[in-house]
């Protein structure tokens, strides 16, 4: 079977809550690998970006809204892990607010038109406890992980020509 034929692709308004979120993050921590899938070899510190799978809200909007929670990880190694990953965890925070706030537009990807966070950074010490898809049950010894939860309102790049 070739796949889904192209009229059926074109249908597809797919929304680009985690890529817009890892463009911005990925500018603002500059050093900082943000990614989001772990790799098998995965190197400290990074950022781990997911949309939650618990809420995603599509009201009809025509002016090509959308509106995600999305947990941010952040994670670093001893021997300051854990005070480093709590500062990556509020360094996430500032470089989201900071990218609403100037209304920064990411092309092909769009802007963050509100973010306001639902939970406060926090340590988690394993995988068990994520919110969010989990890839392995504990952390690798010496590496510390603070977890963050965002709603955050998008506004996606238009990318054809409104009907009327």
């Amino acid at each position: 079977m070739a796949g889904l034929p192209s009229e059926i692709r074109a249908l597809a308004e797919l929304s680009p809550v985690e890529d817009l979120l890892l463009a911005v993050l990925r500018e603002g921590l500059p050093g900082i690998h943000v990614q989001s899938l772990i790799a098998k070899d995965q190197s400290f510190p990074f950022v781990l970006v997911r949309r939650d799978t618990t809420y995603g809200v599509w009201t009809g909007d025509d002016r090509f809204t959308d509106s995600a929670r999305v947990v941010v990880q952040a994670f670093c190694e001893d021997p300051d892990g854990d005070a480093d990953a709590s500062i990556l965890s509020e360094a996430c925070r500032v470089v989201l607010r900071n990218a609403w706030m100037q209304q920064k537009v990411y092309p092909g990807k769009g802007h963050i038109t509100r973010v306001d966070m639902l939970a406060a950074p926090r340590r988690t010490t394993d995988w068990a406890t994520s919110t969010g898809p989990v890839q392995y049950a504990d952390l690798p010894t010496g590496v510390w992980r603070y977890e963050s939860t965002f709603q955050v309102d998008i506004r996606k790049p238009r990318t054809k020509p409104f009907l009327k």
